[in-house]
This record gives structure tokens, C-alpha cells and sequence, in this order.
């Protein structure tokens, strides 16, 4: 799939992409990389300049599959006059949905002590949270979520992480963009980086962290001296640096048990051996700016049916 606009700007450029059926899918990339452009084509607010889009196996803004998406793209918009119920109201009149399932999504979203409040009194993240509940009034199959925690507090971010996941366990597919990591780390089953509208990684939170190869041993050995002159040049170990009486040593994961057999059997000592992964963040910076080498060592804090297709090419 390829969007490009007047002026010679390519927005997204030969973007294949799948979301299967029933996960909770990241969709990661840093500002203008073409992620809300390609949402914006997933329900029919954008036309693509080539290839195909499937939606729930029909075009993209299909009414019958339209009314089994939910989507929060930019910034919500609702009557300002008009309080958080009864925007809710009006929008599932529209969407063909019953009423009364405003006070559901209310519920959901945590915003019930002030439904009754005018729209324009809301903070942010109250905004935010209005518009991730009209995105659920249809209970959607598709749920599409470009930002949903923005201007949210630590404990608004909480309660939407816990909303997504419910939703994940209920089969419900989930395509959330977002810029905090660590959300996206315990929320998603896989997570899809783009770049300059590329398609740039697609894999589990942990195959993105191991992307990066080498990662880093902290080793408490004693004495430790010792331990860094038997540990320097064995196969595989790219550094030891010796810092604070520890060792870390920058090697392949896989290796540890070798390592730790070596010291044994050289009469040291170990009191601690364990992998330090590399975060999440590392993966991002790494693949969406190769110049920058990643700093090692940082902590870590069966669905056939796709639900949403792009292919590069028209067929």
C-alpha cells in the first residue's frame, strides 16, 4: 500500500501489513513515519494512491464491515456543549447502536462521575478517554487506537492498559499506535514497526529486544579480577568490564552456562549470573535510527483469520 500527496510527499510507501484476528497488535514508528495516514486508509478516511486494503475481509469503509470497527484517530471531536453521555448517545445513534450502551463505555472508561459534565470542561486525557468509549459503543471486532493514552495520567494509562488487555482476552482485535514503549511491551502480542512509511520490523516484544544481538552478562564473581582475566578472550565474549566489583560482560545470552562452568572450574567463585535484556526502546531506536548503536544493558520494565490486510502491490 502506497499513499503519496501533492508535493512529491510519500507518506507510506509499499506497506505489506497483516492483523490477524483476536491479537493486540503495536504499531510503532516515530513522528511522520505514516502510521495515522495508514489508519486513516484502514477505515476509508483516506484512499491509498496503490495497492489493497482489506478490512474484516471487504474495502476499507464497507458499511457492514464499518459498523464492526471502532477507531480513535487523532484527536476526538464531540459537541462541546453537549455532556460526555449524551455526545455518547448521539454518536451511537448514528452508528446504529442502542443507547443505553453509552453508560456501558462510560463504565469502561471510568469517566461515569462526570458523564453529565459538558464536553468542553473535560481535561485531556478525560477527552481521551471519551473518545476510546466511542470507539467501543458497536463492541467492535476491529478496534483501531491511534494514540489512546495521550494526556492521560499515570493512573488513567493504568486503567486504559487494563481496557485493552480485557479486550484481547474477549477476542477482540486490537491496532493500537503508541510512543510509550512500556505500555506497548505488556500490552501487545506483536508489535509492527514503519519507518519513512517502510515497513521496518515485524515480531513478539521479545524477538524485537533480541533483534539487537548481544546482550549483556552481570556477573558477581570473586575474586573478581581473576574472573575478568579468565572471562577475556573465551569464544563469543565481545567485552568484560569490571565496575562497582561486578563483571558485565557483553556476550550472547546462550553462553552463560559456559561461562559460568569456566569459573567454577578455574576455582572462582559466583555468586550471581544473570542477563541483562535489551529494552524495548533499544529495538525502536535501532531500527528507526541505525546510525544511533543501541546502549546495551538498559532493564526490561495459533490465528489463522486475518483482520486487517495491506499489500504493496494492486491485485
Amino acid at each position: 500500500m502506497t499513499k503519496r500527496y501533492p508535493g512529491g510527499i510519500t507518506a507510506v510507501d509499499g506497506l505489506d501489513l497483516r492483523v490477524r484476528e483476536g491479537e493486540v497488535l503495536g504499531f510503532l514508528g516515530p513522528n511522520g513515519a505514516g502510521k495515522t495516514t495508514t489508519m486513516r486508509m484502514l477505515v476509508g478516511l483516506v484512499r491509498p494512491t496503490s495497492g489493497r486494503i482489506e478490512v474484516l475481509g471487504r474495502p476499507p469503509g464497507t458499511p457492514d464491515r464499518l459498523a464492526r470497527v471502532g477507531a480513535l484517530i487523532e484527536s476526538p471531536a464531540f459537541y462541546p456543549h453537549l455532556s460526555g453521555r449524551d455526545n455518547l448517545r448521539l454518536a451511537a445513534r448514528y452508528a446504529g447502536a442502542p443507547e443505553r450502551a453509552a453508560d456501558r463505555v462510560l463504565t469502561e472508561v471510568g469517566l461515569t462521575d462526570r458523564a453529565g459534565s459538558p464536553f468542553r470542561t473535560y481535561s485531556l486525557g478525560m477527552k481521551q478517554r471519551l473518545g476510546v468509549a466511542a470507539a467501543l459503543l458497536k463492541e467492535p471486532s476491529l478496534l483501531i487506537l491511534d494514540e489512546p493514552t495521550n494526556g492521560l495520567d499515570p493512573a488513567g494509562v493504568t486503567d486504559i492498559r487494563e481496557l485493552l488487555r480485557t479486550l484481547g482476552r474477549r477476542g477482540h482485535t486490537v491496532l493500537l499506535s503508541s510512543h510509550v514503549l512500556g505500555e506497548v511491551e505488556q500490552i501487545c502480542d506483536r508489535i509492527v514497526v514503519i519507518d519513512a512509511g517502510r515497513l521496518v520490523a515485524d515480531g513478539t516484544p521479545d524477538e524485537l529486544r533480541g533483534s539487537l544481538g548481544q546482550a549483556v552478562l552481570v556477573i558477581d564473581a570473586d575474586p573478581a579480577d581473576r574472573a575478568a582475566e579468565c572471562l577475556r578472550g573465551h569464544d563469543g565474549v565481545r567485552s568484560v568490564e569490571l565496575a562497582d566489583g561486578r563483571l558485565r560482560v557483553t556476550t550472547d545470552p546462550a553462553l552463560a552456562a559456559a561461562l559460568n562452568r569456566r569459573l567454577v572450574e578455574s576455582g572462582i567463585d559466583v555468586r550471581e549470573l544473570r542477563p541483562v535484556r535489551h529494552s524495548l526502546e533499544e529495538a525502536f531506536l535501532s531500527l528507526t535510527a541505525p546510525a544511533r548503536p543501541p546502549v546495551a544493558g538498559s532493564e526490561p520494565p495459533g490465528r489463522e483469520q486475518e483482520a486487517a490486510t495491506t499489500t504493496g502491490g494492486v491485485r
